[in-house]
């Protein structure tokens, strides 16, 4: 892919994902990696420089997720230790029916996070800035889920007081977390795992896994 535009890279990889992502969705998806590239500049909100990168890495990688959250038939969803909005944004504009908040603890990435909410017209994401175990919602999600956050005994944690009655937590992992599965079922009694899924993200070779939880209701 020699010379391939962002736009072109985006294209090709949603194809090879099967995911039908209509084109001023895509071109709201390049706007929102133009930001991202624009603030790391200044404040370093993530590690990955390239554009060309950040399409894999962040737009896919987080879009890889899209079709899991589609079957699941959520009404609200909690993106945790969000940072850039990863995977909440992108989610945000495939899915504008779909109410999503994102919560980081960190002000200068909750700062870009509103920036691209106003430029982006993203009517449907909501923004807090703090630790999540001091979250109150007087709705509940019924999905949860975050992308680099702890480990899945933590995560489960401090975030169960937000968690609806027949909610579900979904963890995005690299290789399967085996040590992880195993330390949720010794150390924690209000989840359990439902399924481990494989994810594929376009032009990644390392592996991806989405880890489904369900609440204990003991």
């Amino acid at each position: 892919m020699l010379g391939v535009t962002l736009e072109e890279k985006l294209k090709v990889g949603l194809a090879e994902m099967n995911l039908q992502v209509s084109a001023d969705k895509q071109a709201k998806l390049i706007d929102y990696l133009y930001l991202i590239h624009k603030w790391n500049q200044v404040h370093n909100l993530t590690a990955v420089r390239d554009p060309l990168d950040m399409v894999t890495l962040h737009l896919l990688d987080s879009l890889s997720v899209l079709q899991h959250i589609k079957h699941e038939g959520a009404n609200r969803l909690l993106d945790v230790g969000a940072g850039a909005g990863l995977p909440s944004i992108p989610l945000a504009i495939c899915m504008p029916e779909l109410q999503i908040t994102a919560i980081d603890a960190v002000m200068k990435k909750t700062s870009f996070m509103r920036q691209a909410k106003g430029d982006l017209g993203l009517n449907n994401f909501n923004v807090e800035t703090g630790r999540v175990e001091a979250l109150k919602d007087a709705l509940g999600f019924d999905l949860i889920i975050s992308r680099a956050f702890s480990e899945m005994p933590l995560f489960v944690k401090l975030t169960k007081h937000l968690l609806l009655k027949n909610g579900i937590w979904m963890a995005m992992k690299g290789v399967a977390p085996l040590l992880e599965i195993e330390k949720l079922g010794l150390e924690n009694s209000s989840a359990k795992i439902q399924k481990v899924v494989p994810l594929r993200v376009s032009g990644l070779k390392a592996e991806r896994h989405l880890v489904f939880l369900s609440p204990l209701h003991i």
